[in-house]
């Protein structure tokens, strides 16, 4: 990393700490992290810290809201070993799930328009008289049958047996509620989560109880955008005192 005009003043871990509520370890930990530069020594072998440390603390927490800290401390590793490339493309990445995160969203709105009393028919061979089969429930839907049976542990799916095969029958109800948690798990809800809508929805009769729940996800997607709008300003502003970027 360059030598830069910034480093001339020094900062202590508690500086920098008590600017953020941290504490002087979290610090260190970061630094040891890679997530900050370095810090320089004292003869005595004390940390100093200089205003880039500061910056780079900054922009690491306003990174993390929008990114999560995983993504923030790979982001902030990347810049620190100067491969603002990589650092760029991890950023790009997560903006990219935020966006299929958003037609994800828009596909369980759609799904829960097309959801009515009917589902539309399985291939041949697919379902029984009155429903669909695990393999082919399984593969409509992208997941492995050992998923189905995983929901249906959860109470998300309750798929009768057929007399004569045994096999398990998923009635219209079945699929429209796996279609539901499919879409959900998608949108990063848990199974625990889920279970209690999915009950909501059996127990009104219909889908209204959801809206809540959909409010309730673009909202989240929308403070995750506003996060990561922050992130790259604090990042930016790093990147300027830090690094020389223009």
């Amino acid at each position: 990393m360059r030598q830069n005009p910034q480093t001339a003043g020094r900062l202590r871990p508690v500086d920098l700490a008590r600017r953020h509520g941290l504490s002087t370890q979290a610090v260190r930990n970061y630094e040891a992290a890679g997530i900050l530069p370095a810090a320089g020594r004292t003869p005595h072998g004390y940390r100093t810290y200089a205003p880039m440390h500061a910056y780079a603390l900054a922009a690491f927490l306003a990174l993390v809201p929008g990114h999560g800290h995983g993504t923030a401390a790979s982001i902030m590793r990347a810049v620190n070993r100067d491969d603002q490339e990589e650092a760029f493309r991890i950023v790009d990445e997560s903006h990219a799930q935020l966006l299929e995160d958003r037609r994800t969203l828009r596909a369980v709105e759609r799904a829960l328009g097309d959801l009515g009393p009917g589902v539309a028919p399985a291939p041949d061979g697919a379902a029984s008289a009155d429903g669909m089969f695990v393999g082919p429930l399984a593969r409509k839907l992208g997941i492995r049958p050992a998923t189905l049976r995983k929901w249906e542990r959860a109470g998300l799916v309750t798929p009768r047996r057929d007399p004569q095969t045994g096999y398990r029958v998923y009635a219209e109800a079945d699929v429209r509620d796996a279609q539901l948690a499919h879409q959900l798990r998608r949108g990063g809800y848990r199974l625990e989560q889920i279970a209690p809508l999915i009950a909501q929805v059996r127990a009104a009769g219909g889908l209204e109880p959801l809206a809540a729940a959909l409010r309730d996800w673009h909202a989240r997607l929308a403070a995750r955008g506003r996060a990561m709008l922050a992130g790259a300003a604090e990042l930016d502003a790093y990147l300027r005192h830090a690094h020389d970027v223009p």
